[in-house]
């Protein structure tokens, strides 16, 4: 195979951003919970202002509380003022048409997120909903009279009386149990057997009376994330969402596009049936064009290969025909909405960012808007502005907006300013280096403060997960590359083959290899960044999380150049991995069903080489990680512990795939320094 694509001429290096703040103290892990996370904005009618999500969190109380602010972005300008309490933590944000009221949901501790309107003129929110399982992502109507939302229902009892009976009578049961038939019933860290389905909703705001516009469910799956999955008609008329269309026992998986009319009174149309359009499998994100006539969709071909491209198509509301737009295009959109004028604003990972690109009526492919960093959360602004967050390794998410050619680029918040003005971060640079076959393969490398190129250097590879995903310009707030390089050591983040956003063929090529390119990549990534002299050979280390944890156990078994490894929630035994909440598409991954070609899949599991273990290693898990069963982690420790080789093992039992508890998460930074310490040494401090 050959890649064409990063563009760059393999060995070259550029710098991306400098230094900051030299002099001042190394960013710790605790700033990384006093960072401000800042949502995804939503643009007033008027373009006057926009209503963001801000997410802070409390040491004390161990967790996060999001409140909504109002931002002004007109002419006039302004300072951001909170408009929601922090005693109670509020998200999806959504302007009434006439610009006058906001819905939202709110929640607190254990209640469940339910929907409220807050009056901008002045008054209280006022609560709308009392659903026994919540609510999500409010839309308004454009009568202004109604608003939509989702909700989750039991199938044994459909409606919110039946589902608040049922939920207070399984609590009080003593007999917990799973029973199961389906392929797929648990996912993350829950199992699926509860029976919740997501129900889409209307409320009439004058009579309170509220519709179920799908009373048999919605038919996506507890698992899929709801937000985004559907959107209402221009003239308020229909509803156009994504469900899972697969029949228990859910042997493969299927997301199909429906609508449903708002008024409760008429049938569900599903759009793309099975084998429509051609070669179809899942639908995504459905988007109506301003004029009503048509829908935009995302469309994947391949059932068996989560990061098959997306391509979007146009569904033909009166002709019922279907056609795809972005074919040709070698770029999966990750997110996408339109302009007044049609054109529609795309999201879309490329070559280790997350750029915007403007697709104009018409157009064969879509053309570059905004390039750099992470631009996520894209709103159009009736004002002809587009409205996002953006970005860097080097800075944390702001709300910003530009012409939608990505000219006349401004910010709206700096709600992390003051914290950055506090931290020296290490200057950031790109490299491209000769990979696996040849290719041109690229790396994030992010100096620590106080970098000094005549010294020598310890060297730490921060390794993504996925594997399909990217190690990206943005700014990590677990695998923080900036963190990881505070206390004296060179990082670097490879995107190496199998990873997304260069390409269909780039990203597929590792299939039934899932140890074989990769490794290659990262040891040329150490071989080049040997070359520039300032890393010591003696000092190095790899650390990854999920597949990356995969990688460090591969690592382990197949070299000893490192002097210590981190694997966090690593897979080690592939076979094992078939334990796992979702198993489709394991054939392709693996090379192999454990019926069928077991000798492949056996060929890339880590277990294979464990004669290999020498290199120190901690290990790190969370019990309620039913992507990575916590067993993997065990089963490589004990391994470690009978071969009498240094290991270390931490383990959160309420902790999934990830650890997201602030105080955890401080413990899990801990744990890696002193590990990293411990045998790479001359660090300047700790995570």
């Amino acid at each position: 195979m050959h890649v064409a694509e990063p563009k760059s001429k393999t060995g070259r290096t550029a710098v991306l951003y400098p230094a900051t703040n030299p002099g001042k103290r190394p960013i710790t892990a605790e700033d990384l919970w006093r960072f401000s996370r800042v949502g995804s904005p939503a643009p007033a009618p008027d373009g006057s202002s926009v209503v963001v999500p801000v997410t802070t969190y409390d040491m004390e109380q161990n967790r996060g509380r999001s409140r909504l602010w109002l931002v002004p972005v007109g002419p006039k300008g302004g300072e951001p003022r909170p408009i929601t309490t922090e005693e109670y933590s509020s998200a999806d944000p959504a302007y009434s048409p006439d610009g006058k009221r906001i819905a939202f949901v709110r929640g607190q501790g254990e209640e469940k997120p339910q929907l409220f309107v807050l009056p901008l003129e002045g008054g209280e929110a006022e609560r709308l909903t009392d659903m026994p399982l919540g609510v999500f992502d409010p839309k308004w109507l454009p009568d202004g009279k109604r608003i939509a939302f989702g909700t989750y229902l039991y199938t044994e009892a459909p409606t919110p009386e039946g589902t608040k009976d049922l939920a207070e009578r399984r609590a009080k049961d003593p007999v917990k149990v799973h029973v199961t038939e389906d392929r797929l019933y648990r996912f993350w860290d829950r199992w699926l057997v509860g029976g919740e389905v997501p129900h889409l909703f209307v409320l009439d705001l004058e009579s309170r009376a509220l519709t179920d516009l799908t009373p048999e469910g919605a038919g996506w799956f507890d698992f899929m994330e709801p937000a985004g999955q559907y959107d209402v008609a221009p003239d308020g008329s229909e509803i156009a969402y994504v469900a899972n269309s697969s029949k228990a026992p859910h042997h493969l998986l299927r997301w199909a596009l429906f609508t449903v009319p708002t008024s409760g009174k008429g049938p569900i149309r599903c759009l793309t049936p099975e084998g429509t359009p051609k070669n179809s499998s899942d639908a995504h994100s459905p988007r109506y064009a301003p004029d009503g006539r048509s829908i935009v969709y995302g469309l994947q071909r391949d059932p068996y290969f989560y990061a098959d491209k997306v391509r979007l198509v146009r569904y033909d509301r009166a002709a019922g025909t279907h056609t795809v737009l972005t074919e040709a295009w070698d770029r999966s959109p990750a997110a996408w909405e339109f302009l007044a004028d049609g054109t529609l604003m795309i999201e879309a990972e490329d070559r280790g960012r997350l750029n915007l690109f403007a697709m104009k009526p018409g157009a064969a492919t879509p053309q570059m808007a905004r390039e750099g960093g992470a631009s996520a959360g894209l709103a159009p602004g009736k004002d002809g502005r587009i409205y996002f967050t953006h970005q860097t390794l080097s800075v944390p998410a702001e709300v910003v907006s530009s012409r939608p050619d990505g000219s006349d680029f401004k910010a709206h918040t700096r709600f992390n300013e003051s914290i950055l003005s506090e931290l020296s971060l290490g200057e950031v640079r790109e490299m491209i280096f000769e990979g696996a076959d040849g290719d041109p393969v690229q790396m994030f490398v992010v100096l620590p403060p106080g970098f000094d190129a005549s010294k020598k250097w310890p060297l730490i590879h921060v390794i993504h997960g996925g594997p399909h995903a990217i190690a990206g310009d943005n700014f990590h707030f677990r695998w923080n590359p900036q963190l990881f390089a505070a206390p004296g050591y060179v990082v670097a983040t490879v995107n190496f083959h199998g990873s997304t956003s260069w390409g269909q063929e780039y990203a597929a090529v590792i299939q039934g290899g899932h140890g074989d390119k990769p490794f290659t990549d990262i040891m040329r990534a150490t071989d080049a960044l040997l070359e520039t002299g300032f890393i010591d050979e003696r000092r190095m280390a790899a650390t990854g999380g999920s597949y990356g944890g995969y990688l460090v156990c591969w690592i382990a078994g197949n070299t000893d150049r490192f002097r210590c490894l981190v694997n966090h929630a690593g897979v080690f035994d592939l076979l094992a991995e078939y334990g796992s909440d979702v198993t489709q598409g394991r054939h392709q991954a693996y090379g192999g069903e454990p019926w069928d070609r077991l000798e492949a899949i056996d060929r890339w599991s880590p277990a294979r080489f464990a004669r290999g273990f020498t290199t120190p290693m901690l290990v790190i898990h969370g019990e309620r990680d039913y992507r990575v069963p916590h067993t993997q982690a065990l089963a490589v420790y004990n391994i470690y512990k009978a071969k009498r080789v240094d290991a270390r093992l931490v383990f959160f039992p309420d902790e999934n795939h990830l650890i997201l508890k602030p105080r955890n998460s401080i413990v899990w930074n801990r744990e890696v320094s002193e590990w990293l310490g411990r045998y790479l040494g001359a660090a300047k401090g700790s995570l």
